[in-house]
């Protein structure tokens, strides 16, 4: 594997053109609806994805490259085969809980995975890049309070290795678009929830550990009941508090960002969210409404690195990039959740991981 310490010297780039996107990690969740997002708004898009977390089915959109995001030359062959002029950077591990377990794989993949492509876009004519943050960059109030909105500017105090290597990535790239003349947006993604309207794309993470599809399942009897972790943080009802964003909404925001004015070395980072939070409590509700059917549960302890709560203020997006969300109520997020877990075209709830 040729890593990014071997990528060739940086070369000038062309005629600033709007050409083809390398989304990385585009046959995830995420990354499979940006791909569709990202042809819709006239661009090609080309996901590259070593499918370890992904699917095959899930590039609907756009055509797929099977490979190591920290394999630079790989991504060098990628970007120039298909004349990429963006890159929007996803792949990398997700998982709050298992990065406080082994950070070590959260270092190498989020951060040195980065390291690569940033070599990769030095190489080849990809200028824009747009990387996948994270709320996890904030923390949490050293009190373990509840706060209020979260501006780009707030302090930035991690409360796991995940949130810790988010923060560490955007530092690089901020660095590299001084040095060498790139330009970037970090996206800081509060939750991203719900499924493409067209049903041919929802979320199948294994294990999947995200609230909304697990309390579906629970109620749907997909699996056992759901674990609420922790009710007595101190927010309104007890539980957690976040900001819910439709999975389509956070996937415009990714083309807002490749087409958003910002001068060579420019770095910028943006909140995507909605400036409303709702408790689990309060997803569980949704959940409830929306199936017409309760969702089993039991109360646990709380999961290490987890805030009480995180919602954004969304105004720097509406300034900067034009964008708001248009289709992230907490029910219009449940309905289409609802309608993919209840016939999944991919993954399934018995899908093995692979390593």
């Amino acid at each position: 594997m040729t890593t990014h310490a071997d990528a060739p010297p940086f070369r000038e780039a062309p005629e600033k053109r709007r050409g083809a996107v390398l989304v990385t990690g585009g046959a995830g969740y995420i990354g499979s609806h940006i791909l569709k997002a990202v042809e819709e708004s006239g661009r090609p898009a080309v996901a590259f994805d070593d499918l370890s977390h992904g699917f095959r089915e899930a590039c609907a959109w756009g055509e797929l490259v099977q490979g190591d995001v920290r394999d630079t030359a790989a991504l060098v062959a990628a970007i120039e085969r298909h004349e990429a002029t963006a890159v929007i950077h996803m792949a990398g591990l997700i998982e709050v809980g298992r990065s406080t377990v082994r950070p070590d794989l959260f270092w190498d993949q989020n951060v040195q995975g980065t390291a690569s492509v940033l070599a990769a876009m030095r190489a080849t004519a990809a200028r824009r890049l747009v990387f996948s943050s994270s709320a996890a960059v904030y923390g949490t109030d050293p009190r373990g309070r509840w706060s209020g909105l979260l501006a780009e500017d707030s302090p930035k105090a991690p409360a796991s290795p995940y949130g810790d290597t988010k923060l560490a990535a955007e530092r690089m790239i901020a660095a590299s678009c001084a040095a060498f003349g790139l330009s970037a947006v970090a996206l800081r993604y509060f939750n991203a929830a719900g499924a493409d309207r067209s049903g041919r794309l929802g979320e199948a993470h294994h294990p999947e550990t995200h609230l909304i599809p697990l309390a579906i399942q629970a109620a749907l009897g997909q699996r056992g009941p759901l674990t609420v972790f922790g009710a007595d943080f101190d927010t309104p009802d007890g539980t957690c508090v976040r900001d819910y964003i439709h999975v389509g909404d956070l996937a415009a925001a990714h083309v807002a960002a490749l087409e958003a004015a910002l001068e060579p070395g420019a770095f910028d980072a943006v909140n995507v969210g909605t400036g409303r939070g709702q408790s689990v409590f309060e997803v569980i509700a949704a959940v409830e409404r929306a199936l017409d059917r309760p969702v089993p549960r039991t109360i646990g302890a709380r999961r290490a690195g987890d805030p009480p709560s995180l919602v954004a203020d969304p105004s720097r997006a509406a300034a900067r990039l034009g964008w708001r969300p248009r289709s992230s109520s907490l029910d219009e997020i449940v309905a289409s959740a609802a309608r993919w877990h209840a016939q999944p075209l991919y993954g399934g709830v018995e899908r093995v991981a692979q390593k």
